[in-house]
């Protein structure tokens, strides 16, 4: 059974509500996946903007998630280690956390979720990068699920 990822806030491919972008409140968008596979150690979420003007834009970086969980809660708090033990890494923005989709004015952005099965947990500190997550997971990956919403300005 493939690895699934949705959000009750937005649909595959719609528009992802103000209140979870830097035109609302900017908190971040309630999450629902389904049972990893047998094995699965962690789960890591990436959410990112491949349409940014200057390259890929990284919005939240989340990894360290225990794989009895079955999804994410509306407004994460922006700390460094949450309260099951997952880890936030650092966005574009520089922040710890979740950073809404903020577009220049103009076309609407794809702004993809993707959420990694790890059988393994990753031995990195909070606040890493997108690129030190990949790099830790490569090769441990049993699974990987995508939800895309956009949003524009």
């Amino acid at each position: 059974m493939a690895l699934t990822l949705s959000s009750p806030a937005f649909r595959e491919g719609d528009r992802i509500p103000s209140k979870y972008t830097c035109m609302g409140a900017d908190v971040s968008p309630p999450l629902q996946w389904s049972a990893p596979p047998k094995g699965t150690q962690s789960l890591a979420l990436i959410a990112d903007d491949p349409d940014a003007p200057m390259g890929t834009w990284v919005h939240w970086v989340l990894f360290n998630i225990p794989p009895s969980e079955q999804g994410l809660p509306e407004g994460l708090p922006t700390k460094d280690v949450l309260p099951n033990g997952a880890k936030q890494g650092i966005n574009d923005f520089k922040r710890i956390g979740y950073g809404g989709p903020c577009p220049p004015p103009g076309k609407p952005h794809r702004y993809y979720f993707t959420l990694y099965a790890l059988d393994t947990m990753l031995r990195l500190p909070a606040r890493a990068t997108k690129a030190q997550v990949l790099e830790a997971a490569q090769g441990h990956v049993l699974a990987k699920a995508q939800l895309m919403g956009q949003f524009a300005r």
